[in-house]
C-alpha cells in the first residue's frame, strides 16, 4: 500500500507521516515547529486515505485553516488531494501531501510528488467566472455578505468600466459559506464597477446607508496574506473606492466615509470596505456590527499600506477579536450607550453621521 506524507512547502520541517486510515492532530507544536499563537495546538486533523489518494483535512481550532483558496471552517471537514495546498492557519504555513510507494521518493523532492505549483501569494483565481454552489450558506453574525440585487452596473474613475479580461474556462466550486464574496465578485448583476485589477460590489447586508465592497481579481485570502508588493494594489482599490462614492452616491459631500479591512475578517478574499459613517441601516442588529466598524478592529486602508510599506505585512495585535465585546459608543462623541435602538436614536442629533 501506498504511504502518505505531508510535506512543509516552506522547508519548516521533515516530513510528517499520515498512516492509512489512523487520524493525526496537528497545530502549533514541535512537529510543525509553529510558534504562531494564531495556530491552536490542536489545529486540524488529519486523515489518509492510501487507496482512494486522498486526504480529509478537518478544522479544529478557532481561526481558519484553507485547502487551495477553500476555507475549511472551524468543526468541517474538506477532502485534499496530491497537487492541492494546505494553510495550517491564516493563509500561513503550505503543507502539499504526496502518496507514493517508496516514502523516500516522496522526501528527495515534493515538487516530483505534487507537480508544478503556483507560488504563495500568486493568484489562483487569475479573475476566472466560477459557478456559484448550489445550497451554500450565507454569511453570520457580524459578518459580511454581499449576495445582492444592484442597479445597473456603470462605470467611474479612474478608469472605464469594461470586461473583465481575465475569463477562461477553468472552474472552481465554492462550497463554504465563507466562500460567498469569490461567488459573488463573478456574479455580473452584483457589480457596481470593474476593471483588469479589481471590483467593486454592495454588500447584501449593509451597516450604513452606502456600504460596498472593493475586492481584487487577484486570489488573496486576507490581510495577513497582503505583502510590500501588494501596496500599489490597495492604493488603487482605494482610488476606485473614491470613484464609487463621487458617482454613486449624490450626497458624497455631505456624508462622511471610511475607507478600511477588519481585521479578522471570516470571509475569504481581502476587501475594502467603502462605508459611509451614517450607520443608518436596518442590517445593523447587534454590538459585533457596531464594533466590527467603529473600533480598532476596523483598519483604515491608509494605515495597512503603511505597515506593508514599513514591514512588509500586516500585523494584528493579539485581544483585537475581544474588541467586538465592548460596550456601545457613540463613533462622533463617544457616549457610552445602552442598546443598538437608543444608539440608532443618539445618531440622529449627529447631522450625517459626522
Amino acid at each position: 500500500m501506498a504511504v502518505c506524507l505531508l510535506i512543509s512547502k516552506d522547508g519548516r520541517h521533515k516530513p510528517i507521516n499520515l498512516p492509512h486510515g489512523h487520524a493525526v492532530i496537528l497545530g502549533r507544536g514541535p512537529e510543525t515547529t509553529i510558534k504562531d499563537k494564531a495556530c491552536s495546538r490542536e489545529q486540524l486533523e488529519v486523515t489518509a486515505d492510501c487507496n482512494r489518494k486522498c486526504v480529509s483535512v478537518k478544522q479544529l481550532g478557532a481561526n481558519p485553516t484553507s485547502v487551495d483558496s477553500q476555507m475549511v471552517g472551524k468543526g468541517n471537514l474538506l477532502m485534499m488531494r496530491a497537487g492541492q495546498q494546505l494553510h495550517m492557519v491564516n493563509a500561513l504555513y503550505p503543507y502539499s501531501v504526496c502518496f507514493k510507494e517508496d516514502p523516500s521518493s516522496c522526501q528527495s523532492s515534493t515538487e516530483k510528488c505534487v507537480g508544478a505549483k503556483r507560488p504563495y501569494g500568486s493568484s489562483s483565481l487569475d479573475g476566472d467566472h466560477h459557478k456559484e454552489p448550489s445550497g451554500s450558506r450565507g454569511p453570520r453574525g457580524a459578518q459580511d455578505s454581499t449576495q445582492c440585487e444592484l442597479g445597473e452596473s456603470t462605470s467611474s474613475p479612474p478608469s472605464k468600466l469594461k470586461p473583465n479580461t481575465h475569463t477562461t474556462d477553468k472552474v472552481e466550486t465554492f462550497g463554504h459559506w465563507s466562500q460567498g464574496l469569490k461567488s459573488s465578485m463573478q456574479d455580473p448583476k452584483m457589480q457596481v464597477y470593474k476593471d483588469d485589477r479589481v471590483v467593486v460590489i454592495k454588500d447584501k447586508y449593509p451597516k450604513a446607508r452606502y456600504h460596498w465592497l472593493v475586492l481584487p481579481w487577484e486570489s488573496i485570502p486576507s490581510v495577513k496574506a497582503l505583502r510590500r508588493e501588494h501596496c500599489d494594489l490597495l492604493r488603487h482599490m482605494e482610488q476606485v473606492a473614491d470613484g464609487v462614492v463621487e458617482q454613486h452616491c449624490p450626497d458624497h459631500n455631505l456624508l462622511k466615509f471610511r475607507l478600511g479591512y477588519h481585521a479578522i475578517p471570516s470571509m475569504s478574499q481581502v476587501h475594502l470596505h467603502v462605508i459611509s459613517q451614517d450607520f443608518d441601516s436596518p442590517c445593523l442588529k447587534n454590538k459585533k456590527h457596531w464594533n466590527s466598524f467603529t473600533t480598532n478592529y476596523f483598519i483604515d486602508s491608509k494605515e495597512i499600506i503603511g505597515m506593508l510599506e514599513k514591514d512588509g505585512r500586516v500585523t494584528v495585535k493579539e485581544g483585537t477579536e475581544d474588541l467586538l465585546k465592548l460596550n456601545l459608543r457613540c463613533h462622533v462623541c463617544g457616549a457610552e450607550i445602552s442598546t443598538i435602538p437608543k444608539l440608532k436614536e443618539h445618531l440622529k442629533t449627529h447631522t450625517h453621521g459626522r
